[in-house]
C-alpha cells in the first residue's frame, strides 16, 4: 500500500457510474418486481453499499477506509439500442464520501461494479445474455488533485 501517513485527512467523494443492458422481456421482470429471487433493485442497493464498505478485503492494494456515505442510485432506461436484443438498460450511480486521508474512487466503482453484478445474479435464470459495462468515475473532489468531472 501506498504511505499516506503524511497526508492531512480531507474530505472526499467519488461518483461512479455504469449499465447492465438486458433483454425487454427480463427488463419488464425487473420493473415489475417479477424477478423469482426478489427484489432486484432493492438487493442491488444493499449489495454495492456492502461492495463499497467491503472494497479493501476484495481490492488487495486498498486502504481501509471509514466511509461516510454511500449512495446507490438506479434509472430504468427503455430502448437504449435498436441493433440488437439487449435494447434497456439498468443505470447504476454510486457516490461514496469519507473523511480521509485517500481518495474513495475505488470505493464508488466497487459499489456500481457489485450492484451490477447482483442484478446479473438475480436476473441470469430469466436472461443468459445481459451485459454489464460503462463502468466509471465520472466525478471526485478532496485531496491535493481537489475536483474533477468527466467531460459529459
Amino acid at each position: 500500500m501506498v504511505d499516506v501517513s503524511d497526508k492531512p485527512p480531507t474530505l472526499r467523494s467519488a461518483t461512479a457510474r455504469g449499465r447492465v443492458l438486458m433483454n425487454q422481456e427480463t427488463f419488464d421482470l425487473v420493473r415489475h418486481d417479477k424477478i423469482k429471487k426478489g427484489n432486484v433493485l432493492a438487493v442491488a442497493q444493499v449489495a454495492g453499499i456492502q461492495g463499497a464498505k467491503n472494497c479493501s478485503q476484495m481490492i488487495p492494494l486498498c486502504h481501509p477506509l471509514h466511509l461516510t456515505k454511500v449512495s446507490i442510485n438506479f434509472r430504468l432506461v427503455d430502448c437504449v439500442s435498436s441493433n440488437n436484443s439487449l435494447c434497456c438498460a439498468i443505470d447504476i450511480e454510486s457516490t461514496v464520501k469519507c473523511k480521509g486521508e485517500t481518495g474513495v474512487e475505488m470505493e464508488a466503482l466497487s459499489a456500481v461494479s457489485v450492484a451490477a453484478l447482483t442484478i446479473f445474479d438475480m436476473c441470469k435464470a430469466a436472461s443468459k445474455t445481459m451485459c454489464i459495462g460503462d463502468v466509471c468515475v465520472v466525478e471526485k473532489s478532496g485531496g491535493k488533485s481537489g475536483h474533477w468531472k468527466a467531460d459529459q
